[in-house]
Protein backbone atom coordinates (compact mmCIF):
# COMPACT_ATOMS: atom_id res chain seq x y z
CA UNK A 1 0.00 0.00 0.00
CA UNK A 2 1.36 3.66 -0.68
CA UNK A 3 -0.23 6.30 0.16
CA UNK A 4 -0.71 8.90 -2.37
CA UNK A 5 0.56 12.51 -2.87
CA UNK A 6 -2.91 13.76 -2.39
CA UNK A 7 -3.53 11.79 0.91
CA UNK A 8 -0.42 13.20 2.56
CA UNK A 9 -1.10 16.88 1.24
CA UNK A 10 -4.82 16.32 2.38
CA UNK A 11 -3.06 15.41 5.89
CA UNK A 12 -1.03 18.74 5.88
CA UNK A 13 -3.89 20.68 4.59
CA UNK A 14 -5.89 19.85 7.55
CA UNK A 15 -3.28 19.83 10.34
CA UNK A 16 -2.51 23.81 8.64
CA UNK A 17 -6.42 24.09 9.34
CA UNK A 18 -6.50 22.97 12.82
CA UNK A 19 -3.49 25.10 13.87
CA UNK A 20 -4.93 28.67 12.83
CA UNK A 21 -8.28 27.74 13.19
CA UNK A 22 -9.57 31.02 15.19
CA UNK A 23 -12.90 30.08 14.46
CA UNK A 24 -13.44 32.15 10.94
CA UNK A 25 -13.45 30.34 7.45
CA UNK A 26 -9.09 30.72 6.28
CA UNK A 27 -8.84 31.52 3.12
CA UNK A 28 -7.45 28.89 0.41
CA UNK A 29 -4.06 31.64 -0.50
CA UNK A 30 -3.06 31.45 3.02
CA UNK A 31 -2.80 27.84 3.56
CA UNK A 32 -1.26 27.56 0.07
CA UNK A 33 1.30 29.61 1.23
CA UNK A 34 2.18 27.87 4.25
CA UNK A 35 1.98 24.39 2.50
CA UNK A 36 3.89 25.71 -1.03
CA UNK A 37 1.05 23.53 -2.56
CA UNK A 38 -0.52 24.75 -5.86
CA UNK A 39 -3.72 26.34 -5.58
CA UNK A 40 -5.47 24.01 -8.17
CA UNK A 41 -4.22 21.15 -6.50
CA UNK A 42 -5.25 22.09 -2.98
CA UNK A 43 -8.91 23.23 -4.82
CA UNK A 44 -8.93 19.20 -5.97
CA UNK A 45 -8.44 17.96 -1.97
CA UNK A 46 -11.15 20.77 -0.49
CA UNK A 47 -13.46 19.95 -2.84
CA UNK A 48 -13.41 16.39 -1.64
CA UNK A 49 -13.21 16.78 1.56
CA UNK A 50 -15.85 19.68 1.72
CA UNK A 51 -18.54 16.67 0.26
CA UNK A 52 -16.76 14.17 2.51
CA UNK A 53 -18.41 16.72 5.36
CA UNK A 54 -14.66 16.89 7.32
CA UNK A 55 -14.40 20.89 6.23
CA UNK A 56 -17.02 23.41 5.77
CA UNK A 57 -16.60 26.06 2.65
CA UNK A 58 -17.46 29.66 2.26
CA UNK A 59 -16.85 31.53 -1.38
CA UNK A 60 -16.70 35.38 -1.70
CA UNK A 61 -15.27 38.08 0.93
CA UNK A 62 -14.47 36.74 4.16
CA UNK A 63 -14.30 33.03 2.77
CA UNK A 64 -12.23 29.81 2.74
CA UNK A 65 -12.31 26.75 4.94
CA UNK A 66 -12.61 25.87 8.17
CA UNK A 67 -12.93 22.22 9.86
CA UNK A 68 -16.16 21.06 10.96
CA UNK A 69 -15.24 19.37 14.15
CA UNK A 70 -12.12 19.74 16.59
CA UNK A 71 -9.04 18.21 15.70
CA UNK A 72 -9.63 15.43 18.21
CA UNK A 73 -12.94 14.62 16.13
CA UNK A 74 -10.97 13.59 13.02
CA UNK A 75 -8.98 10.56 12.72
CA UNK A 76 -6.02 10.15 10.02
CA UNK A 77 -8.12 7.48 8.78
CA UNK A 78 -11.00 9.58 7.98
CA UNK A 79 -8.92 11.62 6.10
CA UNK A 80 -7.08 9.21 3.77
CA UNK A 81 -10.40 7.51 3.07
CA UNK A 82 -11.21 10.62 1.66
CA UNK A 83 -8.17 10.82 -0.72
CA UNK A 84 -7.24 7.31 -0.88
CA UNK A 85 -10.75 5.37 -0.81
CA UNK A 86 -10.57 1.75 0.67
CA UNK A 87 -7.66 1.39 2.90
CA UNK A 88 -7.65 -2.36 1.48
CA UNK A 89 -4.34 -3.92 0.82
CA UNK A 90 -6.16 -6.28 -1.67
CA UNK A 91 -9.14 -5.82 -3.91
CA UNK A 92 -11.29 -8.53 -2.02
CA UNK A 93 -11.13 -6.58 1.26
CA UNK A 94 -12.87 -3.52 -0.44
CA UNK A 95 -15.72 -2.25 0.47
CA UNK A 96 -18.39 -3.93 -1.70
CA UNK A 97 -16.40 -6.38 -3.24
CA UNK A 98 -17.57 -8.87 -5.34
CA UNK A 99 -17.23 -12.28 -3.59
CA UNK A 100 -14.42 -14.07 -4.60
CA UNK A 101 -15.04 -18.11 -5.47
CA UNK A 102 -11.52 -18.81 -3.46
CA UNK A 103 -12.46 -16.72 -0.41
CA UNK A 104 -13.37 -20.17 1.83
CA UNK A 105 -10.01 -22.05 0.45
CA UNK A 106 -7.71 -18.63 0.12
CA UNK A 107 -4.75 -19.17 2.65
CA UNK A 108 -3.52 -15.85 2.32
CA UNK A 109 -6.83 -13.96 3.33
CA UNK A 110 -6.77 -14.29 7.21
CA UNK A 111 -3.02 -12.71 6.42
CA UNK A 112 -4.77 -9.79 4.63
CA UNK A 113 -7.44 -9.34 6.45
CA UNK A 114 -5.24 -9.10 9.54
CA UNK A 115 -2.94 -6.73 8.00
CA UNK A 116 -6.23 -4.65 6.61
CA UNK A 117 -7.49 -4.29 10.53
CA UNK A 118 -3.86 -2.81 11.44
CA UNK A 119 -3.88 -0.16 8.62
CA UNK A 120 -7.05 1.00 9.99
CA UNK A 121 -6.39 0.52 13.06
CA UNK A 122 -3.11 2.26 12.65
CA UNK A 123 -4.56 4.89 11.07
CA UNK A 124 -8.23 5.86 13.02
CA UNK A 125 -6.10 5.60 16.21
CA UNK A 126 -4.21 8.87 15.28
CA UNK A 127 -6.20 12.21 15.66
CA UNK A 128 -5.79 15.22 13.89
CA UNK A 129 -5.25 16.45 17.21
CA UNK A 130 -2.25 14.26 17.70
CA UNK A 131 -0.16 16.09 14.53
CA UNK A 132 -0.24 19.41 16.09
CA UNK A 133 1.77 18.77 18.51
CA UNK A 134 6.04 18.36 18.46
CA UNK A 135 5.97 15.11 20.05
CA UNK A 136 3.58 13.66 17.30
CA UNK A 137 6.97 14.39 14.62
CA UNK A 138 9.31 12.98 17.09
CA UNK A 139 6.63 9.82 17.70
CA UNK A 140 7.55 9.22 13.68
CA UNK A 141 3.71 10.36 12.64
CA UNK A 142 5.23 11.75 8.99
CA UNK A 143 3.31 13.04 6.45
Amino acid sequence: MKISTRGRYALRVMVDMAEHDNGMHIPLKDIVARQSISQKYIEGIMTDLSKAGLVDGLHGKGGGYRLKRAPDMYSVGDILRVTEGDLAPIACLEKNAPVCDKMSECRTLPMWKKFYDLINGYFDGIKLSDLMTKEATENNYII
